[in-house]
C-alpha cells in the first residue's frame, strides 16, 4: 500500500506557447494506481469546508477505481 505522506511537485508550463502547466506524479503513486504513459487523469475541483480540493481520479485503467488525493 501506497506511504500516505505528503508530496511535493513543482509545476512547469507545458509548452512554450500554452498557459496549461504540467506536473510529475511520483513514482510512489504511480505505482499504486499503476500509471502509465498515456493514461488519462480526471482532474474535479469541490468545495470542503473553507478550501478547494483537487481530487484527480485515473481514468484510464481500472487497477484501483479510487480517487486520489
Amino acid at each position: 500500500m501506497y506511504n500516505m505522506d505528503a508530496e511535493t511537485t513543482i509545476l512547469s508550463k507545458a509548452t512554450s506557447k500554452s498557459e496549461s502547466l504540467k506536473t510529475t506524479v511520483p513514482a510512489g503513486i504511480a505505482r499504486q494506481f499503476r500509471l502509465k504513459k498515456g493514461d488519462k487523469l480526471k482532474w474535479v475541483i469541490e468545495p470542503r469546508k473553507s478550501k478547494l480540493v483537487i481530487i484527480v481520479t485515473p481514468l484510464s485503467n481500472g487497477s484501483n477505481g479510487g480517487a486520489a488525493q
